[in-house]
Parts: structure tokens; sequence; C-alpha cells
């Protein structure tokens, strides 16, 4: 039984992720709120990473952190501060987890951290422009440890599209709007939470012990594809 901390595991993809591992796995879940889910391999502590002090852990193999923001607006409409606050959540929570569990990953079992890009960082999108540039700061951090990590921790990140969240509500709050976005996408469908935890179970496992600083689209061909 492989021990997993989960950064933000009480919702959206993070609570799927949660759900897939926790009945074969140790899994420590490290967010603002508890996870509804009750399960005797599950631990949990309340905290916000991008404030408070990370619990002191005896060890872990794996690390996967979720924290994210969808932050749409206009160019004129964001503020130094939104820029700020998208970085602070998906880049600087991102360093700090790592940097305070690293020690333990490097001992741990078949090593492996897991982040999270957007589709927003290759394909140019309006209003996308604060979580396009944090997110791009995530795929960099993931290139880099790549290889600074690399033979003993492996790292990659999953840039998922919109998925049917908790986060993405605003996205997907009407018929009209899941008609369009569903149109817009080659496969014409967006993501369930469960297809991201089954690659995110993927890319943690020994199936993927030969992928490392890699980027893995799951864009419904609306990056690569044009028909």
């Amino acid at each position: 039984m492989e021990t997993i901390v989960i950064i933000g595991g009480s919702k959206g993809i993070g609570k799927t992720i949660l759900k897939e591992l926790v009945t074969n796995n140790k899994v420590i879940n490290i967010s603002r709120t508890a996870p509804e889910q009750t399960h005797v391999n599950l631990t949990h502590y309340d905290c916000d990473v991008t404030k408070d002090q990370l619990p002191n852990l005896e060890n872990t193999d794996k690390l996967v952190y979720c924290p994210g923001s969808i932050n749409l607006k206009p160019i004129s409409r964001l503020s130094l501060d939104d820029f700020q606050s998208d970085f602070n959540i998906n880049v600087l929570g991102a360093v700090k987890v790592i940097q305070k569990y690293l020690p333990l990953l490097k001992q741990g079992k078949n090593p492996s951290m897991l982040l999270f890009s957007t589709v927003a960082t290759k394909l140019g999108m309006p209003f996308h422009a604060s979580v396009a540039v944090s997110k791009a700061g995530v795929e960099g951090l993931v290139k880099s440890l790549g290889a600074e990590l690399a033979p003993t921790v492996r790292i990659n990140a999953i840039a998922p599209t919109v998925t049917n969240t908790e986060l993405a509500t605003k996205l997907l709050r009407n018929e009209k709007m899941i008609e369009n976005i569903t149109e817009r996408h080659p496969l014409k469908k967006f993501l369930e939470p469960k297809e991201v935890a089954q690659m995110a179970t993927f890319l943690l496992s020994q199936k993927a012990a030969s992928i490392s600083g890699q980027i893995f689209e799951m864009d419904c061909g609306i990056v690569n594809l044009k028909i």
C-alpha cells in the first residue's frame, strides 16, 4: 500500500482522484475543507496551502497538487492582484508543497508527482490571460523538475479542457452554454472528473514508469484537431 498526498482532494477533480485511489492506498488529503468521503485509509489536514504551514508527514510515495482557478475576465478588468492570486494558487502553492515533501518523496517507493495545467496555455482563448499565465508557469515547473529530479522522482501534468466540476459551474450554467461548449470540441463532449482521475492514476503508477516531464492534453480534440 502506497502513501499518496493529495492537495485539494475535497472538491472537483481532486475529490474524484481521492475516491479513485483511497481504496488501495493510504491517502493524506490537505485542503481547506474536509472531503465528504470517509475511509479507514484516509487522513485529512485542514490547511490553506497558500497561507498556512504545511503539516509534517512521516512518509509519502506520490504527490498530487490539484488547486486551481478559473478567473475569466477581459485584460482591462484584470488587476495585478488577480494575476498574483492565480499565480499564488497555481504555481507558488505547488512550489511550496514540493519543497516541503520532496525529501520524503525521494525516500519513497517509485515516487512521482502530478500537477495540473489547462488547454488555455496552448490554445489562445479570450479572457484567459491570468489563468493561462499561471498554468504556463506550472508547465515550466514540470519540465524543469522532470530534468532536475530524474531518475529519482517523476513529475507530469494533465492539461484538461472544460471539466464538469464545481469550478466550471459558470461555464456550464445552462443548456445553451453546455451545447456551445460541446460543439466547440471535435469529439463533441467535454470532460467528466472520472476521466481525469483515471489518467491521474495511470500517470502516478508504475504503468507510466517511463514518463516524466510531460504535459498531457485531455482536450477532447479542441487543441490538436480541426474538423
